[in-house]
């Protein structure tokens, strides 16, 4: 049963580049323009419109977008959540500009160990990302550290966990790999893998949705009967300002806004496509964490409640779960 049909989430690519090369994306690998300050002035009115809740500005690195801080201001102006994840290269030049404006502030790191993260990022980071968390706590602001999962990384969640984010206060979550297109997952995670996922999760400041878990032992979307939702909770914005259906990852349909986001979304093209989320050959097996997310939010099921709890927690954490009501 679903008990929101508006939209709750903004992919806002403002970028695909990035100033790293990690095995498990392909993003980087992308020609991009930077979006410009002018469609984000046109399309953050649309998005409220809309009811949407959430704007993560994502890339490639968003960093590298120079006019970020004042996106972030706009938004944060109209009563939007803001979240934004980073590598850290560029959080120390630009933490300043930033303090105030990112609700959910997300530092990547992947292993306690400095050369095995950077090796994994392909760019030298980790000394950037220590430095971004002190720079962040002398400023006020509390980062997560997002910790992408893969099976031979997991002893080392502990080490993270209590060398890290304990010591610093900060939250650390836990992001399952996912697989799409060629990306390298290292063979993914095993039913044991997830099982131990399941038991860290538990530990106080550590963030893990207890329905990503339960939706790869499931073995992910099925499309006789899809858990997705990203058509109907999710809108994917390009670079190139256009709309992205029904998901960034498929991409099947890429729209030009041209400031009509609003009458865009609700154009019988569009809808059509949000009618079939889910339901396409490639959807099958899937389990992307960005799009499961507000997906597990909207539709009362099994999901739905494994995911409540870890959701409200985190909120709480955040301060933000009056805005999502």
């Amino acid at each position: 049963m679903l008990i929101r049909k508006k939209p709750v989430l903004c992919n806002y690519y403002v970028t695909y580049r990035c100033n790293a090369s990690c095995a498990f994306c392909d993003i980087w690998e992308k020609p991009s323009p930077y979006i410009t300050l002018e469609n984000v002035q046109q399309n953050l009115p649309a998005l409220r419109k809309l009811g949407v809740k959430v704007i993560d500005f994502t890339g490639g690195e968003p960093l590298l977008h120079r006019q970020l801080p004042e996106m972030l201001e706009m938004a944060k102006q109209m009563g939007f959540i803001t979240t934004l994840t980073t590598n850290a290269l560029l959080y120390p030049k630009y933490a300043e500009k930033l303090r105030g404006r990112v609700d959910m502030l997300h530092f990547s790191l992947d292993s306690i160990d400095k050369e095995k993260h950077d090796k994994g990022r392909g760019v030298a980071c980790y000394d950037f990302l220590m430095q971004s968390i002190e720079i962040a706590k002398k400023l006020g602001e509390k980062p997560d550290i997002l910790f992408t999962v893969f099976e031979q990384n997991i002893p080392e969640i502990i080490q993270v966990y209590e060398q890290i984010t304990l010591p610093n206060d900060l939250v650390l979550i836990l992001n399952p790999v996912f697989e799409y297109n060629q990306v390298e997952t290292q063979g993914g995670l095993s039913q044991d893998a997830l099982k131990t996922l399941r038991k860290l999760g538990k530990k106080r400041k550590i963030y893990l949705n207890d329905a990503f878990v339960q939706l790869r032992l499931d073995g992910g979307n099925h499309i006789d009967k899809p858990v997705c939702k990203a058509g109907t909770t999710t809108l994917v914005i390009s670079p190139e300002n256009k709309l992205v259906m029904p998901c960034y990852h498929l991409g099947l349909e890429e729209l030009p806004i041209e400031d009509n986001l609003y009458e865009l979304y609700h154009s019988p093209k569009v809808q059509q496509l949000v009618a079939l989320e889910g339901k396409h050959e490639k959807c099958e097996g899937c389990a992307i964490n960005c799009y499961m997310q507000p997906s597990f939010a909207v539709n009362v099921n099994k999901y739905f409640w494994l995911a409540l709890p870890s959701t409200l927690r985190y909120n709480f954490w955040k301060g933000t779960w009056k805005q999502l009501f």
